[in-house]
């Protein structure tokens, strides 16, 4: 599946919708920038989604017809591609996507069921059952009230993102992939 991504890291944050997987990652990404790392992320849409807003001229012309739209700048660039799939593509399709020469770790946000290592997020109290048992690819649980899990899986506190960046390093042993050498492994 990874092909061209071997050599990076990646790891998933895996929960039901609701649980705050997004908040987590706004949280996550500056604490793993501080740390010497460039992290790319690649987060699952149940649903159709723009990136641009009506009235922007590349939002007008993919709506006008435009199968891609590419929109550069000195500062970033943004590739919007309509497709007529029938289903959700797979991590593998969109990871074709991403160039990964200046990635030191992937965060994949959703797709609770690809063959990766996962964080589960869980909050009891929305009632939702948790998704790691019978899948061997949760390494940790993030929870924001007591769980019993196996010895398997790590134990994280849901509202801490220092504690679950330093589990990310230390879990995926980045000092040992990023060219720099910068990656600060952390006490926690």
């Amino acid at each position: 599946m990874r092909k061209a991504f071997d050599r990076i890291p990646m790891i998933g944050l895996a929960a039901w919708s609701g649980t705050g997987k997004t908040t987590l990652l706004r949280a996550l990404l500056p604490r793993l920038r501080q740390r010497g790392l460039r992290v790319g992320v690649v987060k699952h849409a149940h649903h159709d989604f723009d990136i641009d807003i009506p009235g922007k001229d590349s939002y007008e012309l993919r709506r006008a017809g435009a199968t891609h739209v590419l929109v550069g700048s000195r500062r970033r660039w943004a590739l919007v591609v309509e497709t007529d799939l029938q289903e959700d593509p797979s991590l593998a399709d969109m990871l074709a996507h991403l160039s990964g020469e200046d990635l030191d770790l992937i965060l994949i946000e959703g797709l609770k069921r690809e063959a990766i290592p996962k964080i589960e997020l869980h909050r009891p109290a929305l009632g939702l059952p948790t998704l790691f048992p019978g899948d061997p690819h949760f390494v940790a649980v993030a929870v924001d009230r007591p769980l019993v899990v196996p010895p398997s899986v790590a134990l994280l506190d849901l509202n801490d993102p220092d504690q679950i960046a330093a589990f990310i390093v230390r879990f995926l042993a980045l000092a040992d992939n990023v060219g720099s050498g910068k990656v600060d492994m952390g006490t926690r």
